[in-house]
């Protein structure tokens, strides 16, 4: 246990390093791409922004003043990084932070290091309502809130049907995850067997391996906000997902609803599940992995772990999304690599001395 102790960062420290480790992650994420940006030409065209903002307010308070950036870069750089870059970029972090933050809450929740976000069907559901979607012709919208809300109802079901489960509540809403899970998963590959082989199948099949190719800025404010409200209290109860750990009797004891608590996660857990598979599809490991290795670096203390996971789950999705769209001459859906990336490393981190689970 002391080697174990030895290995673990300071808090302060182990965050620090996230926030830089993610801030050089974004940098490079913003620089690649069939139209690479230099850091000079990157500086400058954010610096030119900034500066139309300031002059935009300083005018808006009746200050006369003109804050200028002569250009030295192609007007086609800074269309591509506002327009396409920026919101993929920005999006690969949300869904990131989200995924792993989820994985971390199930986790605790239901007291298995095997947890990750899709243990409730959502991204079963969500796969279903976009599969349903583009079988019926549906613009990219609609796929994403036909995902999105069959992902909710999923859950929905699991939960309802847990309540009438005999024994253990939490094994209850596992075992009525699996099966519901299965349920809506044959749903989808009956979708795949009647779809148009020339055109649905493939966009199913796309859509089921992952990817943020084809991101805009009206999606960043549905993610966001659906995001926001899942994660925020995930943050502020982060404390709280302690006492879950000591199971219902030891909550109890200490006066915390513990039922009401896990529910409340749980519904957490799955908006910012449901708002990542809708807007970016199928994304496996990143929710079960990223946790892990968070741990080794903090320990399990969810006043610490949380905060840690949700930025390391950021910085690891916007590298793995840089590679994905940089690797080769098409792009690499990113639910292939982060299976690459996540199986072997989640057999590294199993078969660690010390480790247990």
């Amino acid at each position: 246990m002391a080697k174990e102790k030895k290995k673990q960062l300071p808090y302060g420290t182990a965050v620090i390093i996230l926030l830089v480790v993610l801030i050089a992650v974004i940098v490079v994420a913003f620089m690649l791409g069939r139209y690479p940006i230099t850091p000079l030409e990157l500086f400058g065209i954010l610096l030119s922004r900034f500066a139309a903002a300031v002059t935009s307010v300083m005018r808006f308070f009746g200050v006369r003043a003109s804050w200028t950036i002569t250009p030295f870069w192609a007007e086609r750089q800074e269309l591509v990084l506002f327009s396409i870059r920026m919101p993929r970029v920005i999006m690969a972090g949300l869904v990131g932070c989200s995924l792993s933050a989820a994985g971390a809450a199930y986790q605790g929740v239901f007291q298995n290091p095997m947890a990750a976000p899709d243990i409730l069907g959502a991204s079963s559901g969500a796969a279903f309502g976009a599969a349903l979607a583009i079988l019926l012709g549906l613009g990219s919208k609609l796929v994403t809130l036909f995902a999105f809300a069959f992902s909710l109802i999923t859950v929905g079901l699991v939960i309802f049907i847990s309540r009438h489960t005999k024994g253990k509540k939490v094994l209850g809403i596992i075992l009525a995850g699996i099966m519901v899970s299965s349920l809506f998963t044959s749903a989808t590959s009956f979708i795949k067997l009647v779809a148009d082989p020339a055109d649905q199948l493939p966009a199913i099949t796309y859509w089921l391996m992952g990817s943020l190719n084809g991101v805009k800025k009206s999606d960043l404010l549905f993610a966001f906000i659906t995001m926001a409200i899942g994660l925020v209290p995930l943050f502020i109860l982060r404390w709280r997902i302690n006492v879950l750990t000591l199971g219902d009797d030891e909550a109890r004891t200490i006066g915390v609803n513990a039922g009401r608590l896990r529910l409340i996660v749980i519904i957490c857990s799955t908006l910012v599940t449901a708002a990542s598979v809708s807007v970016s599809g199928m994304i496996g490991w990143v929710g079960l992995v990223i946790p892990h290795l968070a741990r080794r670096l903090v320990g399990n203390n969810y006043r610490h772990l949380m905060p840690a996971t949700m930025l390391l789950g950021a910085a690891f999705l916007l590298a793995v999304d840089s590679v994905s769209r940089n690797l080769l001459a098409t792009e690499i859906p990113i639910g292939i690599l982060t299976a690459f990336i996540g199986a072997p490393f989640f057999i590294y981190l199993i078969t660690r001395d010390g480790e247990r689970y």
